[in-house]
Order: structure tokens, then C-alpha cells, then sequence
């Protein structure tokens, strides 16, 4: 069999149907969650596990999704993700109690985890290095337009319809991508059927992960001095390293941490992380902001951030065709000096600023980031050889929920501390409650995302490192010729 000239189109984008859908349910309950917590009758903290288990579950099985890649061809992978996926969304739309919400949910997560290593491998092994840039790009509309949209449609829709509206309107979507994944996606990659997982190296991962994950998420409400807290991101934490301790050991990891030895994918790992956790202040930061402060509704806000999300969608085909061009740097350092400039302009945000303001600096912001956030993460992709693909994807796609639930705990915590102080030293000058009460958390938005913008300025300085690869690209594309005459239908 010849070296595959085109792309197959077709698979990626029954793919790319599959990871838009799963990936757009991540944010779509954010807004909802008042009318549930009326609706089923429990409390803040017990609504709130939509969200945390959601992200835990994609925390515990997105490092263990380089195995199922591995071990099983895209085609079966694919159907188990949309399989689960339809049958959570099913579950959370009909469900009568909470705990069954929840459950719903976490099956929904449990699919959804799967989705996007394997769409990224997939991408990796289908499109020569010199075109993954554009593939790559159109895959950043996913990743990111996805879950900014769900804001904005879950406000309208819990403005004038249930909750459960939203679940029964992506189950229609799901069930289409997964009855074109039985009938007609055919498998891409080769799967090595020998593999064994490691079952320590499971439960390793798991507390792991799944603690630090819980610990920092948790931490926001609970406080950092309560034993859940500190007790869950401390077990995390020892399991975790234990837990690289023993893939280095093993032949056969369950994550191959060795990849690291590659200096361009260990340098956007670091600009990665770096560039999610100063992402989320302005996914955490603004809705406290705009809401609480500004006094605007769930649905201006989510329009709000509407036109950021649109420009991301226009320029990662952009920036991914750019990056086939030109390389990471050139798009990185611009990007990310934009991504600083903007945050600082949100660490001056007053009581009188505008709407229109508000919008134009998110946006803006946004714009950076698409010029930064998939080109650096190809770029580490490339330097690897193919094998490694599934261990490259599942580790980022680990470490940004890690980063983003950090940088989230971080950011609110620094928030809360400032705005009390500020609240304490405003009291005893006499100002009056409203007045304390806004001021105080304003002041602690602005410090938070003060505090962000070096986050950001980390991340520029490193990005002047990066460079293009060159002997491994090479490497790389022997084994892709290899891998693609071994392919069968």
C-alpha cells in the first residue's frame, strides 16, 4: 500500500461532530445551576458536583485514554465515547432526582474524556507535519468555541425553557455522530492489541489526579484549612509521584512520561499550563464581576463573552495555516504579549466600566490566545515520534484540566483574601455596607488578575525558546509512511 496522499476528510469530520458536541457540554450547566438547585431542591455545595464530578471523571480517565488508543483502533474507541456520552445525556434529561443528575453527568464526562486525545491523535497521524498547523486550527474552534458557546445558548434557554431542554438538545446531535461512527467510520490507526494496563498505575492516577483535581476545586468553597482539602491535594500530590516513579519503571506505561525528554513538547507543556491557568481568571473573574457587581443577567453576560468565542472560531483556521508557514514563535510571542496587555487592562476594571468595554478587552484577549494556544501545542506534538502520539495528547489534555482547576482555586483564593482586606480597611473608615461590599470584591478582581498577567508574562518569556522542529519531524514522518501502509479498513 502506497503512503495516503489525502486526508480522509470524511473520519475527521464525523470526529470533529463527535468531540463538538461532547466538548460543548463541559460549561453548558455553569449557568443553569440555580434553576436546578430549585428545581431538585439541594444546596449550592451539592449543585456545584455537576461541575466538579464532571471534571473529575475527565481528570481520571483522559490519562488512561493513551491505552484505549493504543489498544483498541479509533473506530471502537469512538463508538464507546458517543455510546456513553448519549447514554448520560439520556440519563441527566430524564432524571428525577439529583443523584441520578449526577449520575447522568459523570457517564457524560466518562465518554467525553475519550474524545479529545483520540481526535488529536487521530489529526497527528492522518496529516503530514507541514499541514497539522490548519488541522490543528480547525481543531482549536472546537476545543475552544465549544464550550464559550454554551454559556450564552444555556442562558436563553434557562431564561424561557427547563434545564432539561439543554440536555435533550444535544442528545439528537450525539446520537447522530454515533450512528456515523457505526455505519460509516472506518479506523485510521493501528492498535497494538498486545498492550496490557497496568492496574496500580490506574489507581495511581486516579488518587492522583482525581485528588489534586477535587482538592483545588473544592477549595473556593470549602477553605484551604479544611481536612477534605488539603488531605485530598496531599494524597494527590504522593500519588502522583509515585505514581512517575513507576512508569519509568514499567515497559509499557500507562502514561510514557519519558516524552519529556523532548525539549520543544516539555517547553509547551510549561507555556500550556502557564497560558490555562491565566485563561480560566477571565472564565472565573468576569461572570463574578459582570453579575455581582455590574448587576447584569446570566444572558447579557454570556452574550458578552459571545464575540470573543467568535473571533477564536475565525482565526484557528487562521493561526493553524499561519503556524504551517511561519512556526509557533511567530504567533506565540505576539499572542501572548496581547494575552498580558489585555489582563492587565482587566486588573483596572472600575464601577463605571462600560459593557462595550468589557466586550472589546475579552475579546481581544481571546484573539491572543488563538494565536498561542493550539500552534504551541503542535509544535510540542510534532518533536515526538508517533508512537508517543497518544501519551503526548493525553498528557496535555491531563495537565490543562489540572491547570485550569489550580489556576481557578489560585485566582479566587487571592480574590477572597484581598477583598477581605480591602473590606476590613473600608469598614473602619466608616463607608457604607453596599459600598464595602462592592468595592471590596472589585478590588479583589483587579488584584487577581494583576496577579494573572505575570502568569501570562511567564509564559511570553518562555515562548522566545521556542523553536521548530527539525531531525524528530523527520523521524516522524518515516513512521507515519510505516504506520499508514500497516492500516487496514
Amino acid at each position: 500500500m502506497t503512503e495516503q496522499k489525502k486526508p480522509p476528510y470524511g473520519i475527521i469530520a464525523i470526529l470533529f461532530t463527535g468531540a463538538f458536541v461532547t466538548i460543548f457540554t463541559q460549561t453548558l450547566l455553569n449557568i443553569a445551576l440555580p434553576r436546578i438547585m430549585a428545581d431538585l431542591e439541594v444546596s449550592a455545595s451539592t449543585v456545584q458536583w455537576l461541575v466538579t464530578g464532571y471534571m473529575l471523571v475527565n481528570g481520571i480517565l483522559i490519562p488512561a485514554s493513551a491505552f484505549f488508543i493504543q489498544r483498541y483502533s479509533n473506530r471502537s474507541v469512538f463508538i464507546l465515547a458517543m455510546a456513553l456520552f448519549s447514554l448520560g445525556t439520556l440519563l441527566a434529561g430524564v432524571a428525577p432526582t439529583f443523584s441520578i443528575l449526577l449520575a447522568g453527568r459523570m457517564i457524560q464526562a466518562s465518554g467525553a474524556a475519550l474524545m479529545m486525545p483520540l481526535l488529536m491523535n487521530v489529526i497527528l497521524a492522518a496529516f503530514p507535519v507541514e499541514k497539522r498547523g490548519s488541522a490543528m486550527g480547525i481543531f482549536g474552534l472546537v476545543m475552544v468555541v465549544a464550550p464559550a458557546i454554551g454559556p450564552t445558548l444555556s442562558g436563553y434557554i434557562v431564561e424561557h425553557y427547563s434545564w432539561r431542554v439543554l440536555f435533550f438538545i444535544i442528545l439528537p446531535v450525539a446520537l447522530i455522530s454515533l450512528a456515523l461512527g457505526i455505519f460509516k467510520l472506518k479506523n485510521l490507526t493501528v492498535q497494538n492489541r498486545d498492550i496490557s494496563l497496568d492496574k496500580a498505575s490506574i489507581v495511581l492516577s486516579s488518587i492522583g489526579f482525581g485528588g489534586i483535581l477535587y482538592g483545588f476545586s473544592s477549595a473556593g468553597t470549602m477553605g484551604w484549612d479544611d481536612p477534605a482539602v488539603y488531605g485530598t491535594i496531599a494524597a494527590g500530590v504522593v500519588s502522583l509521584v509515585i505514581f512517575v516513579f513507576r512508569q519509568l519503571r514499567l515497559d509499557e506505561p500507562l502514561l510514557e512520561v519519558r516524552i519529556y525528554k523532548y525539549p520543544m513538547f516539555a517547553l509547551s507543556s510549561v507555556i500550556s499550563v502557564a497560558l490555562s491557568m491565566s485563561m480560566f481568571s477571565a472564565m472565573i473573574l468576569m461572570p463574578i464581576y459582570v453579575q455581582t457587581i455590574k448587576g447584569i443577567s446570566p444572558v447579557e453576560s454570556g452574550l458578552l463573552m459571545l464575540p470573543g468565542a467568535l473571533v477564536m472560531g475565525f482565526m484557528s483556521p487562521v493561526t493553524g495555516r499561519l503556524f504551517d508557514k511561519y512556526g509557533a514563535k511567530v504567533l506565540a510571542v505576539p499572542g501572548l504579549a496581547i494575552v498580558a496587555f489585555t489582563t492587565y487592562l482587566f486588573s483596572q476594571l472600575s464601577l463605571e466600566t462600560s459593557y462595550l468595554e468589557i466586550m472589546a478587552i475579552y475579546t481581544a484577549r481571546m484573539f491572543g490566545i488563538s494565536m498561542v494556544m493550539m500552534p504551541v501545542m503542535t509544535n510540542g506534538l510534532n518533536t515526538l515520534p508517533i508512537k508517543s502520539y497518544p501519551h503526548g495528547t493525553a498528557i496535555n489534555n491531563t495537565l490543562q484540566q489540572v491547570a485550569g482547576a489550580i489556576g481557578s482555586a489560585f485566582l479566587i483564593t487571592l480574590m477572597n483574601t484581598r477583598a477581605e482586606s480591602t473590606g476590613k480597611e473600608l469598614a473602619a473608615s466608616g463607608a457604607a455596607p453596599e459600598t464595602i461590599m462592592n468595592n471590596a470584591m472589585l478590588d479583589g478582581i483587579n488584584f487577581s488578575f494583576f496577579v494573572s498577567m505575570f502568569i501570562a508574562l511567564v509564559a511570553l518569556a518562555l515562548a522566545f525558546f521556542i523553536k521548530k522542529p527539525t531531525r524528530e519531524v523527520k523521524e516522524a514522518e518515516k513512521e507515519i509512511v510505516y504506520q499508514q501502509k500497516e492500516v487496514t479498513e
